[in-house]
């Protein structure tokens, strides 16, 4: 049966939010000028570390001011749903160069445990007050529009962070000033590194779902099926396929097998359909297709007449479904302890290279451009085998 849907698209903000986004951008963006300059002056590879983390917020705002103006041009023929998306898609690349920052950051510390250097506490602690007064800043003009944007949100979150890291820094530069530890300088980055790698994991799962048009985590799907046959007039559903079109909208998708004696009432069962998948499952867009159960066979056909008049299995898919899920989950410990095994290869390989001298391997670490080719192997199989691991999760397992 065919349907016209109207796809309602909501603007994010207004022309005032368009305004704080740019103030916002402008301030981190001197905040991430003045730290660099001052880790560089000061040697605190803390102040460095939050100054990388500012500018990936900077980076951030700077999407989302694009994809907030993106986002207000309506549907047409090309992006029917509209443009939303745009915004997933500048969060997942902000949020890939945060988890490479995070590693980069945790790397450097590594290296500079073994090789210290002077830091002048003070110009920790003043550069450190100044990013803890411009992330306050930042937060108050991004926290109205971070209440109906997961980008801008997500920016939000970002900035109440680095003012953590903030106090952090100072902390570091006061222990610094008071007993000469500069070990604190290493411990404050890794805490932020740890912070980057943990917030930058979250929020980049939720994105590849709604990318991945993966079911909703709070629905379960073969409860919202049970809830749906349990309807009035409703024999069954099959290719029932659930997803987010964006972080406002989702949107379902099923055929839907009433009794022939009932052809007549099509419109009443949809419509009751419809108002349960609203009320319990926010899912405001649904397309449904009716089909007559056949009742001497577990097959059903099309409400309406169909080119080769094929009838087909109700639940074909769910059995393969089933099959695939469980060989997928099944394969995952082995690709985990692969890309391990890979990483090890690479790390050993570089050990020999170095003639087994625990300072040469860490120097020799710092100069990619000197490795063997097969250490790039290696790597690059860990990768693979790292990135096969996370999309073997299937639907089952809610890998992301």
């Amino acid at each position: 049966m065919a349907h016209e849907h109207h796809h309602p698209h909501h603007h994010h903000g207004s022309d005032a939010g368009e305004t704080r986004l740019i103030w916002a951008l402008l301030v981190n963006v001197l905040l991430t000028v003045v730290q660099i300059v001052g880790g560089i002056v000061s040697g605190s590879l803390a102040l460095v570390a939050d100054a990388l983390h500012n500018l990936s917020d900077a980076g951030s705002l700077g999407v989302a001011l694009v994809a907030h103006r993106i986002a207000k041009r309506p549907a047409d023929a090309l992006r029917t749903f509209g443009y939303q998306r745009a915004e997933l898609i500048g969060a997942l690349i902000n949020l890939t160069a945060l988890i490479l920052i995070g590693l980069y950051l945790i790397y450097e510390a590594i290296i500079r445990f073994f090789n210290p250097e002077p830091i002048e506490g003070w110009l920790v602690v003043y550069v450190g007050g100044f990013a803890l007064l411009v992330d306050v800043i930042t937060a108050m003009l991004t926290y109205a529009m971070s209440k109906h944007s997961l980008n801008i949100r997500a920016a939000f979150l970002h900035n109440v962070a680095d003012a953590l890291g903030s106090v952090a820094v100072i902390v570091a530069g006061s222990l610094i000033l008071l007993y000469g530890w500069t070990i604190a300088d290493l411990i404050c980055t890794l805490l932020i590194a740890a912070y980057v790698l943990w917030h930058g994991w979250s929020e980049i799962k939720h994105t590849i779902r709604i990318l991945m048009q993966s079911t909703p985590l709070d629905i379960d799907l073969a409860e919202l099926i049970h809830t749906l046959e349990n309807e009035e007039g409703v024999r069954s559903l099959h290719h029932v396929h659930v997803w987010d079109i964006d972080e406002q909208r989702r949107s379902l998708e099923a055929h839907v097998v009433i009794d022939p004696e009932d052809a007549g009432k099509i419109e009443t069962i949809k419509q009751r359909i419809k108002q349960r998948l609203a009320d319990r499952y926010q899912v405001r867009h649904s397309t449904l297709e009716f089909e007559l159960e056949v009742p001497d066979s577990a097959r059903a056909c099309l409400v309406e007449p169909c080119h080769d008049g094929v009838c087909g299995p109700l639940r074909p898919e769910y059995e393969q479904d089933g099959k695939h899920a469980h060989a997928h989950r099944s394969s995952r410990p082995l690709l985990l302890v692969l890309s391990l095994l890979s990483v090890l290869t690479g790390l050993g390989l570089r050990w020999h290279a170095a003639g087994e001298d625990w300072r040469q391997w860490l120097v020799s670490m710092q100069a990619p451009h000197g490795w063997h080719t097969n250490e790039w192997i290696a790597y690059a199989l860990a990768a693979i085998f790292l990135s096969a691991f996370f999309f073997a999760g299937g639907k089952g397992t809610k890998p992301l």
